[in-house]
């Protein structure tokens, strides 16, 4: 194959990106709008798009901006990290079955937000409490993994980082399970926010983890290239001149950053940053350098929709998001692990 050829051939996959990029970007402002105007009360498109231009009624304006918009705002913002961070964990440990919950970041962050929740123990005040002891304990978990799972010469097998994860998380979701039989009155609040839900959802809570967000999201983005040499082999991608155990530990410190600012707004969600790379992989291929930013508004589009069908199911009663999407996922999770046995020959 000719340099023309070659290039010719890589114009043709970024116009093809670039495609499907717009088309999900474009899904992602169609389904604000369509999420906008659905709820208790329903609201015209018209009226909508009206309040957002700073018109309607004060009715319109009191339910879309200050009810509505900060939680589809906030549900974005939390598909977009956990699918993101699974999308990379699932390219660093070679596994399909790899998410944020596997080696144990979530439940180390819901053990730190617990403890703000029943005990009041944060290093920060206010809004920031429990984001703050969420974020602290999703780092601490991930330096015990980290370092349990590294030899005399630095090295850090992932087989011995997938184990000490399934360990470290096991400890911490058994903590969070004791902070629940001592937690007494608050016992409604920790179980409802473990559910995982956006029914709380605060303008102060999307400003607060969306600067977090982006910025783990762009780091993750920058080091796509460098995750693609890593699926092929730590070895190759050494040769290729790729420092493999800082490339690793940037892209764990940057998932779990992401995973510790959706946990601490929004409680345990799971399962989306399973489904949705496997979904995004099958419509723009294996290539991080798409498929990472595809997952971000995937996720983004995800969670949105089963946080419009959790707040409307039942209305005007709401079910935390949190069942929903395990109600998804768990089919989905059996799926995979038939499909895995059957290519494997088990």
């Amino acid at each position: 194959m000719s340099a023309t050829e070659i290039a010719e051939l890589q114009r043709s996959k970024m116009a093809r990106w670039s495609l499907i990029l717009v088309g999900l970007l474009l899904a992602l402002f169609v389904t604000i709008i369509v999420c906008l105007s659905v709820g208790v009360i329903n609201i015209p498109f018209d009226q909508v798009i009206s309040v957002l231009m700073g018109g309607g009624t004060d009715r319109d304006r009191q339910v879309i901006i200050n009810l509505r918009l900060p939680r589809i705002l906030l549900a974005a913002i939390v598909g977009a990290s956990l699918a993101v961070a699974g999308a990379t964990m699932q390219g660093l440990f070679r596994n399909p079955m790899a998410s944020p919950s596997v080696i144990g970041i979530s439940s180390g962050a819901a053990f730190g937000a617990s403890l703000a929740i029943v005990l009041g123990v944060s290093w920060a005040s206010g809004a920031f409490a429990i984001p703050a002891m969420a974020f602290v304990f999703s780092f601490i978990t991930l330096f015990l993994v980290y370092t349990i799972s590294r030899n005399r010469s630095g090295y850090v097998p992932v087989e011995t980082l997938l184990l000490a994860g399934i360990a470290i998380g096991s400890l911490f979701s058994a903590l969070v399970s004791a902070m629940q039989y001592f937690a007494g009155e608050k016992l409604s609040g920790v179980v409802f926010w473990l559910m995982g839900g956006l029914n709380d959802a605060t303008w102060e809570q999307v400003v607060i983890s969306l600067p977090a967000v982006i910025l783990g999201c762009g780091v993750i983005t920058l080091l796509a290239r460098d995750l693609n040499a890593m699926m092929v082999g730590e070895e190759q991608a050494g040769n290729l001149g790729i420092n493999v155990n800082s490339t690793r530990l940037i892209l764990l410190l940057a998932s779990s950053l992401v995973t510790a600012m959706a946990v601490s707004v929004s409680g345990v969600i799971g399962f989306v940053g399973l489904i949705i790379p496997h979904v995004v992989r099958i419509l723009v291929g294996p290539d991080h350098r798409i498929l990472l930013p595809a997952s971000i508004v995937g996720g983004a589009l995800f969670l949105i929709w089963t946080d419009t069908l959790a707040r409307t199911v039942i209305a005007p009663a709401e079910l935390p998001v949190g069942i929903i999407t395990s109600l998804l996922g768990a089919p989905f999770f059996i799926y995979l692990l038939m499909a895995r046995k059957k290519s494997m020959g088990w």
